[in-house]
């Protein structure tokens, strides 16, 4: 086990490798669509908040998941926009992202509610 793994399980909870990646993964397709949306994004360089972070990994997930993608969440355990800000700052703890002094794990806070953003849970 590699020594980003070992802090990633203490400092995140019990996440599988998978939803860290797919937060990884999500990130980039978010600062891609933010870029296209703000052209002037790529020059300055902007900070993606929590909140547009949570925005964007659900889209992600429709786009990569469909209708499965609360099913492909739950089975991660990620059950709310809190859950992404805990895979976010253990990826921080981990050295794998960076943060600014600003951001805080209550950015991810009650972006949305599960249900409405990718339907009740078992419902294909």
């Amino acid at each position: 086990m590699s020594a980003e793994w070992i802090t990633l399980r203490k400092t995140s909870g019990p996440f599988p490798p998978e939803a860290f990646v797919f937060v990884q993964e999500g990130l980039r397709d978010t600062v891609e669509t933010l870029r296209e949306a703000e052209p002037e994004m790529s020059e300055s360089g902007r900070h993606v908040s929590g909140h547009e972070l949570c925005l964007g990994l659900r889209g992600y997930a429709i786009k990569e998941y469909g209708p499965l993608a609360r099913t492909v969440l739950r089975s991660w355990g990620v059950h709310r926009t809190e859950d992404f800000g805990r895979i976010v700052f253990g990826l921080v703890e981990a050295g794998c992202l960076r943060k600014t002094e600003d951001d805080t794990i209550e950015d991810f806070r009650g972006v949305y509610e599960f249900d409405e953003a990718f339907g009740p849970a078992g419902v294909v």
